[in-house]
């Protein structure tokens, strides 16, 4: 706390002593108001501007201070001034003196909490952001809820001081005109109490509860408004409960809950079963990557006691292997296996005909005239999976001189006899570092162009850095701050040309990768007729919702992560929220999430990162644990990388874990458990991890952090004692 915060916080704590000290908060009891009411009276009809100008000031500093006695000071006001002029000083006094005390919360607290709390203060911040003027004016209107409370408690919130002000002003004024009336008629009350009838009592609960029923109320005529140009396709009944479009992993998942929970669901997959990450992403660059560790562990036989080898090896059969490699996995995702769970799978291209019907042109299948037998299929509910494509940059040229993405390299370079001898890599980000160490492993003459200034931009500059030294380690020729012009044919020679400080440079290429990211399906299953906004991705809200409420959306088509694991867990909360919304819906949590990129060395990460921590001004500490202390690691020649933790200050609580190394990736999922379910350091520092495992480094990362925080003071005295039983 800095000094101005804490000269705040001694005269406001003055204040408060004064005040308690010369029991000056007994003269806003009922029975003082009732005494010197008369005398009051007098002076208000003698100087009624001064009068006016003293409440005024005193009802600001009671509510600013949180002094009992606000309801007093209300009756006063009724008793005093009349119900109007009375209602204007109390109703604009009340809400001034409760935004003061707001503010002084926020700026003596938040940044305490904030500390303590940065994560989770994230999360309510967006639900104020969100809903928090609406749930302030319910709060309002109920005065059987300390006002004082509320003012502390929203001045601890993003909520901004002007939607505070305006919602306190509009939220009180029901409660502040029923006291301000009965303080008119004051010589008729015996206690506060008396105001609060029954009656008035279920009055004021029902007003509270109005904007609630109003909410619920708006959410109805909103779909009904959207539903409106589709109330004559209506089905009466549906012949499923869930249809799910796409077969990846949100959509399996989805699929798969359903049919767990008895309810009738069918599956539509245009291509293949298993989506973009088995046919195209995560199963064949990981089969890859294998072999190609294998083969650069040969030319380094010597790290391990053995002669270098140069690996002798068919590129086509590392292209089989990794096909191979996915037969065995396809059973996982087939039709037959999710057939024998009670999945419906329909093979075709799906089309969003209304909000509840889905036409399917079923592949292979003969309609009339020779077109696509075309099926249709109502549910009460559809969640769209539809998954996401390789982003190809507008480059001139690029279509001359041909090129593969991460889906079409596989079959591509699978007709390929040699490995690409000269391969450019467009893209910095993770599956661009992960194929460019690949194929330079396999022996690709790879340069790798990326336009920002650093490769895995997302991640620390320390952790960009290593992994530019790895790439180029195997050989990678890593141009960074290097922007893509054009392609061109050269004499025969396919080049890239790229612009780097103000001068072009041409790069001679067999093989042109792009991997500048990966863009949403968003087109061709009806979306556009439907009306369903998108932009880069569907929009949805926190129960991934669209426009209609009955359609949801999962996975990378829904955002905000392109990962296999989120699109698994969004798939969760569309189909649970899907089958039974009508009784509770959950809001999708992305506060722990995990992933990895599988260059060697690996970098995983969970949470917060330096870099991310800085921009959204969190503040935090670092404990670092150097792998290359690791028994295991220097046992495997594998001692490079590190663990570093971001924890609250002073406080062993997990913001986030970077970890860079061999089998980083597994490693983190302790950090990720942790995370979750809101386990310490200490936590991971009392769990026994066999020796000797690389999991060892999570303990001694949490260990490092047990010893930067020492109670030496404490320790100091444990000392003496030992001293002393020494005699």
């Amino acid at each position: 706390m800095n000094l101005r915060k804490a000269l705040l916080l001694i005269a406001v704590l003055a204040l408060l002593g004064t005040a308690y000290a010369f029991d000056l908060h007994r003269q806003f009891s009922f029975e003082a108001l009732k005494a010197g009411q008369a005398q009051w009276a007098q002076t208000v009809q003698a100087s009624p501007v001064m009068a006016s100008a003293v409440f005024f000031a005193l009802y600001v500093a009671v509510a600013a201070l949180s002094i009992p006695g606000a309801v007093v000071l209300t009756l006063a006001g009724g008793a005093l001034f009349g119900l109007g002029w009375g209602l204007l000083l109390v109703s604009f006094a009340s809400t001034i003196g409760a935004t003061l005390a707001f503010l002084t919360a926020r700026y003596l607290l938040r940044d305490i909490l904030q500390a303590r709390f940065g994560q989770r203060l994230v999360e309510i911040d967006r639900g104020v952001a969100r809903d928090g003027a609406f749930y302030l004016f319910t709060l309002r209107l109920v005065p059987l809820v300390p006002f004082f409370v509320i003012n502390l408690v929203m001045g601890l919130t993003a909520m901004r001081t002007a939607v505070f002000y305006g919602v306190s002003q509009l939220g009180m004024l029901a409660g502040t005109a029923v006291y301000v009336n009965a303080g008119t008629q004051l010589a008729q009350l015996q206690s506060p109490s008396d105001i609060l009838s029954p009656a008035l009592l279920l009055s004021f609960a029902l007003l509270g509860v109005f904007p609630l029923l109003a909410k619920a109320v708006l959410g109805w005529l909103r779909a009904r408004r959207v539903y409106n140009r589709w109330a004559s396709q209506r089905p009466k009944t549906f012949d499923r409960n869930l249809i799910v479009i796409g077969a990846g992993a949100g959509g399996l998942v989805s699929a798969y809950i359903a049919a767990a929970v008895k309810a009738k669901v069918t599956l539509i997959e245009a291509h293949k079963m298993g989506g973009d990450c088995l046919n195209y992403g995560c199963v064949p660059s990981k089969a890859l990557i294998k072999s190609a560790k294998l083969a650069h562990q040969m030319r380094h036989g010597e790290k391990y006691g053995l002669s270098n080898a140069t690996p002798a090896f068919s590129f086509k059969a590392v292209m089989q292997r990794i096909q191979e490699v996915i037969r065995a996995i396809e059973p996982h995702d087939s039709v037959e296996r999710y057939s024998g769970l009670g999945v419906e799978v329909l093979q075709g291209y799906a089309k969003l005909v209304n909000p509840w019907t889905v036409e399917i042109a079923l592949n292979g299948g003969s309609g009339a005239n020779g077109k696509p037998q075309l099926v249709r299929l109502t549910a009460r509910s559809i969640v769209i999976a539809a998954g996401a494509r390789p982003l190809v940059p507008p480059l001139p040229g690029l279509d001359e001189v041909g090129y593969v993405t991460s889906d079409t390299l596989w079959d591509a370079f699978a007709k390929l006899d040699e490995v690409p001898q000269r391969l450019v890599v467009l893209g910095g980000g993770p599956i661009g570092c992960e194929l460019a160490q690949s194929f330079a492993r396999l022996g690709s003459q790879v340069t790798q162009v990326e336009m920002g200034a650093r490769i895995m931009v997302r991640e620390d500059e320390e952790v960009s850095a290593l992994a530019k030294a790895s790439l180029q380690a195997d050989g990678v020729a890593v141009f960074t701050g290097h922007k893509a012009l054009r392609c061109e044919v050269v004499d025969g020679e396919k080049t890239l040309v790229v612009e780097h400080g103000g001068a072009e440079k041409r790069i001679a290429f067999d093989q042109l990768l792009c991997a500048v990211g990966r863009v949403a399906r968003l087109t061709g299953y009806g979306l556009e007729e439907l009306g369903v906004p998108t932009q880069r991705t569907i929009e949805t809200n926190e129960y991934l919702q669209t426009i209609y409420p009955n359609i949801y959306a999962a996975g990378d088509v829904a955002g905000p992560y392109q990962f296999t694991h989120v699109a698994a867990h969004q798939a969760w909360y569309a189909a649970v929220n899907a089958l039974f919304g009508d009784f509770k819906k959950f809001k999708a949590d992305y506060s722990v999430i995990p992933w990895a990129t599988f260059i060697d060395l690996e970098v995983a990460r969970v949470g917060l990162n330096e870099q991310e921590a800085k921009e959204k001004n969190i503040p935090y500490e670092v404990t670092r644990y150097g792998i290359d202390d690791l028994d295991r690691a220097i046992a495997d020649s594998e001692a490079h990388g590190f663990v570093k933790v971001l924890t609250v200050p002073g406080r062993d609580r997990i913001l986030g874990v970077t970890i860079v190394g061999t089998h980083a990736g597994d490693l983190l999922a302790e950090y990720v458990l942790a995370m979750k379910h809101d386990l310490g350091l200490n936590k991971i520092l009392g769990t026994i991890h066999t020796y000797p495992t690389l999991s060892e480094a999570n303990k001694y990362a949490a260990g490092e952090w047990k010893r930067a925080h020492q109670p030496h003071r404490l320790l100091a005295w444990v000392k003496r004692y030992h001293d002393w039983k020494r005699g």
